[in-house]
């Protein structure tokens, strides 16, 4: 199964610089090897972060995200003390979830890819 996810920060605050963007990175892709989830592409904008992951069909889009979101926010709340300070909690309860199979792979791919060029 393919996936396009998106989520926010609380409040869609752009906390998400370098610093943070890149650990956010690193953290994402050591979660998703422990849930046997493969992240095919990755973007991080400041105000929001788009994935295209494969998985099995046993796991469901609601607890890639969750663990995605629950473990990244942890992690990063307790290395960065900005995001304690600005934010009550560091992600938006809702998230977007389009799985892959009317449109190609190819095409999500494309567009996660052009996101920062927009």
């Amino acid at each position: 199964m393919g996936y396009h996810l998106i989520w926010c920060p609380k409040y869609r605050r752009k906390v998400l610089g370098d610093g943070i963007a890149a650990r956010l990175k690193a953290l994402l892709l050591e979660k998703a090897d422990k849930i046997d989830v493969t992240i095919e592409t990755m973007e991080v904008m400041e105000d929001h972060i788009h994935l295209f992951v494969k998985t099995d069909p046993t796991n469901s889009p609601h607890y890639i995200v969750q663990q995605f979101k629950g473990y990244s926010s942890r992690v990063l709340r307790q290395e960065f003390a900005e995001l304690r300070s600005r934010l009550p909690t560091l992600w938006s309860r809702s998230y977007f979830c389009e799985s892959v199979g009317c449109i190609s792979e190819a095409t999500v791919k494309r567009y996660i890819e052009n996101q920062k060029n927009q």
